[in-house]
């Protein structure tokens, strides 16, 4: 029923109308004449979906797996034990909390304030750990002894790796062929730590075929196999678990912006978006409250009409992929359309099913962010706070030009990690062109 685990299917529905077509002047009044409008729910349902995506389209094999995942994974969460180890290990293994940076240079150059939350000082360099801590403590909790992983940039590959090196448990991370050679440093950080990795030949060899390959290992050994997603992405509790172990960053930002603005929620909150955990994260606690202008940043690639793009938004149809419905870049026929993007990370031809509910009903406001624009954007960040991002994050940095602010506007910016991994992109790119910006 499902073609080569790919869990696919498409329909006809139209195109979402571009992100840019959203973007609109003036959107807010003062900050404290809007009222929170509380008959709005964002979150998930209590059968796994965000409006109309979600749900858990698995093969038959997977249904115990997927069934145990979902009958205990709120149940162990919200568990004193589960919450005493989680927050300890938060705090004194990853460094939490993250600091919540006013960058002024950066604020004068956009004319507002400018935060940066940044979770690129985080223990292995990203956002990536705060879900796969959680994760392997869940897994501990319900028996499981083997640890299976899908990676795109390397970053959850590293963090899943660590944290079983933690616990003293296998641990086998899938990473696209493509990946493997652009990310070389982060597979050596893995298998430095004890990781078996695997590099895959399907497809165009990024993380969707990573995927692919994770969850074919999944149906082969369901009973003592644990996956460690790394989005929120995937059959549910998949999304709605890895956004509640992310949500520590919006936890922080309310108690920090409260301590250096006075008040707990900002004008805006920017982060990028490819299969949407730093930004589920990021956006948790605001999500149901209309006052905070969410932005999402999307991988254009080299432009979202050249065909070699990962803005799944802009052009994705609803399909299936990975078991969840969500938008996915498909042709006519339903094939997923191979994506392409400069990051590793967000180069995925679906997108979370929360995100695409938050884009489908307007709550969120999803702009398509260039390799060349996130680059200059990166540049920028550098020169200007000598901080130095992921591609990733540097997408949601290539945001900023495309919005308009007032002086008064505070804005929360996630750096989802740092750019080490990417040094050799950064040098490769065109030193005229940033002359030129």
């Amino acid at each position: 029923m499902y073609a080569a685990h790919t869990f696919i299917r498409g329909n006809k529905t139209e195109k979402i109308q571009k992100a840019l077509s959203h973007l609109r002047q003036g959107f807010f009044h003062e900050h404290n004449n809007i009222q929170q409008d509380t008959d709005m729910n964002y979150l998930v349902d209590k059968d796994g979906y965000y409006g109309e995506f979600g749900g858990a389209y698995v093969p038959e094999i997977l249904h115990r797996c997927v069934d145990e995942l979902q009958k205990n994974y709120l149940q162990v969460l919200e568990s004193d034990s589960f919450r005493q180890e989680f927050a300890q290990l938060l705090r004194d293994y990853v460094g939490r909390p993250s600091p919540l940076y006013l960058a002024q240079r950066l604020s004068r150059k956009y004319g507002c304030k400018i935060y940066l939350k940044r979770e690129d000082l985080n223990h292995t360099g990203a956002h990536k750990i705060n879900n796969t801590i959680g994760q392997i403590l869940l897994a501990r909790r319900m028996g499981k002894r083997r640890i299976i992983a899908e990676t795109g940039a390397g970053q959850h590959g590293v963090a899943t790796a660590t944290v079983c090196a933690l616990m003293n448990m296998e641990c086998v991370v899938y990473m696209g062929k493509t990946d493997v050679e652009r990310q070389h440093i982060n597979v050596e950080k893995m298998r430095m730590l004890g990781a078996t990795v695997v590099p895959v030949t399907s497809g165009n060899m990024t993380l969707k075929d990573a995927t692919n390959e994770a969850i074919r290992d999944w149906c082969c050994h369901p009973a003592d196999t644990y996956y460690i997603i790394g989005s929120t992405v995937g059959p549910h509790p998949y999304p709605d678990m890895v956004a509640r172990l992310q949500s520590v960053i919006s936890e922080e930002i309310r108690k920090q912006l409260q301590e250096q603005e006075g008040r707990p929620n900002p004008d805006y909150l920017i982060a990028c978006v490819g299969g949407g955990s730093n930004a589920a994260g990021t956006i948790y606690h605001y999500v149901n409250d209309e006052r905070v202008q969410i932005v999402l940043a999307e991988a254009g690639g080299k432009g979202v009409e050249t065909g070699q793009t990962a803005a799944t938004i802009a052009l994705g149809k609803m399909g299936i992929i990975h078991g969840s419905r969500t938008y996915v870049i498909q042709n006519e026929d339903g094939q997923i359309e191979e994506p392409y993007s400069i990051s590793a990370g967000l180069d995925y031809p679906g997108i979370g099913p929360m995100h695409a509910n938050l884009a489908q009903r307007k709550r969120a406001l999803v702009l398509s962010v260039n390799d060349d624009e996130a680059i200059r954007a990166a540049y920028e960040l550098t020169r200007l706070e000598g901080i130095i991002p992921a591609l990733e994050s540097a997408h949601a940095l290539g945001a900023l030009e495309k919005l308009q602010f007032r002086p008064d506007d505070v804005v929360v910016l996630t750096v989802s990690g740092r750019g080490d991994k990417d040094i050799e992109t950064y040098l490769n790119f065109p030193q005229e062109e940033l002359t030129n910006q």
